[in-house]
């Protein structure tokens, strides 16, 4: 029979190692991991680029970024899928179908949401809302206002995707069409600051929605060394709170991997962007911890296609 000591010593020493492996379990169902996909400035590249003897020939193609994208897929559980703008103009296909079979294309590869660039606007705000009707995918912007346009109620401020137990807010911000759009294809659109604009939404998602990560689709473009005061993703991500992730587009800047800024609050930002013609997919590997804790682990821009005959 147990003395007394020891009865309470073994029920302390039990509780004790019930306790350990209750928190242990719980660290490891609280550890989360996330791939991030992206591309930008597509421009309507639906086919690998001619062997032509071109710096760039047999690389892109939809067929080969769909079957790259479903090979990650395939082996992680929660995948994003964004892109950050100018999904149209470069190509015979949108010259003669003004969009439909890029949007198609993004929709069959599961795309999660994207942004506006400004060539989006080629064809018309009414072309644009038109073909949107092959897509389940939103599309987001917090610094545009589409009131009396045909875009009106076609996008959105932002969307929270959930990610098994993760709430990733994405929202996106639109460049100054001015100078790059004519009038006439803007309508009433109005541009709002997108610094202002990216920083009320990403405190709402972080503050009021609870969001374990925000994540900006940006076409404002990487930077601009001819006009240092430019907004721009850089100064961007230095001038907002609660953004960890800028994917940008416009300016057709390949990154080597993702860039890191400090914001208002010197914390860690993250800018990238992955050239154009569809040539790369950009992805990014996160770990999430209890406590609302992420690391970045892993950052790649994995080639589209092959580049042959060289």
């Amino acid at each position: 029979m147990l003395s007394r000591r020891k009865f309470i010593q073994q029920t302390s020493f039990t509780t004790a190692a019930l306790l350990a492996g209750k928190f242990a379990g719980a660290e490891e169902v609280t550890t989360q991991r996330l791939v991030i996909l992206h591309t930008n400035d597509v421009h309507s590249r639906l086919d690998p680029f001619p062997m032509d003897g071109s710096r760039n020939q047999g690389l892109g193609g939809v067929a080969a970024r769909a079957n790259l994208i479903n090979e990650i897929r395939a082996k992680e559980e929660h995948v994003l899928l964004l892109d950050a703008g100018d999904i149209f103009q470069g190509t015979p296909y949108f010259n003669l179908y003004k969009g439909e079979p890029e949007i198609i294309a993004m929709q069959k590869m599961g795309y999660d949401a994207c942004t506006m660039g400004n060539h989006d606007f080629d064809a018309g705000l009414e072309n644009f809302a038109l073909q949107l009707q092959h897509a389940t995918f939103p599309v987001l912007l917090c610094n545009y206002d589409f009131t009396a346009t045909p875009m009106e109620n076609k996008s959105l401020p932002y969307k929270i995707f959930k990610k098994g137990k993760l709430k990733i807010g994405v929202t996106g911000v639109g460049i100054e069409m001015k100078g790059l759009v004519p009038d006439n294809l803007i309508g009433n659109t109005k541009y709002l600051d997108p610094v202002y604009k990216l920083n009320e939404t990403a405190s709402m998602l972080k503050r009021e929605k609870d969001c374990d990560m925000v994540i900006c689709l940006s076409h404002l473009g990487y930077q601009y060394r001819e006009n240092a005061n430019k907004i721009c993703d850089m100064i961007l991500a230095k001038e907002t709170e609660h953004v960890d992730l800028i994917i940008g587009g416009h300016t057709h800047t390949f990154l080597s991997e993702p860039v890191l800024v400090k914001n208002k609050k010197a914390e860690d930002v993250l800018v990238n962007q992955v050239g154009w013609g569809g040539i790369q997919l950009g992805r990014l590997d996160y770990e999430f911890f209890k406590y609302k804790k992420k690391n970045m682990t892993a950052a790649k821009s994995l080639s589209i296609g092959k580049k042959t005959g060289e």
